[in-house]
């Protein structure tokens, strides 16, 4: 079962989606509409159910993340992904809070350094933004790079934490 629910945030609305092995999915406001044949197709058979309770802990530490609070998430995650793409976000989501790397050091870290538009695509598939922060990923030119939420989220959230 794929459970989900929708808040309010600074960045405008968040829908989370969880499975029974944890979180899965963050869309962003623009991407909702799409939430059901993005769900629906990776989730074929599954029942997705709108569930506010079930989400409130990840509710609770984003919230706490938007006040300044939270540096550092603690909740289990549902990756389901190619094993180089996988190896891309595990090393995004070990970025800590306030730094950021670079494509090219995302790549060496995933143990493939000439991979770096590899790490890229990877990067801009990542289903949990925020919690995996792909916003924390820069271009090696020193440039913002690219975001799926839009350069306007990932300029918010690098300045929250500091980052520009």
């Amino acid at each position: 079962m794929i459970e989900y629910t929708i808040i309010d945030s600074p960045i405008g609305k968040l829908l989370l989606a969880q499975s029974n092995k944890g979180l899965n999915h963050i869309i962003f406001e623009y991407q909702i509409p799409k939430f059901e044949s993005i769900i629906f197709r990776k989730f074929k058979k599954q029942k997705i159910v709108r569930d506010d309770q079930s989400l409130l802990n990840v509710t609770h530490q984003l919230n706490e993340y938007f006040t300044g609070y939270r540096r550092f998430f603690k909740l289990k995650l549902d990756l389901t992904m190619p094993p180089f793409y996988y190896k891309v976000l595990m090393a995004v989501k070990s970025i800590p809070y306030g730094q950021y790397c670079t494509y090219k050091e995302i790549a060496m870290l995933a143990g493939s350094p000439k991979a770096v538009r590899a790490a890229g695509s990877a990067n801009a598939k990542n289903p949990i933004p925020i919690i995996i922060p792909c916003h924390r990923v820069l271009a090696s030119g020193g440039g913002l790079g690219g975001y799926g939420g839009g350069m306007k989220i990932k300029n918010f959230l690098l300045n929250l934490e500091g980052v520009i």
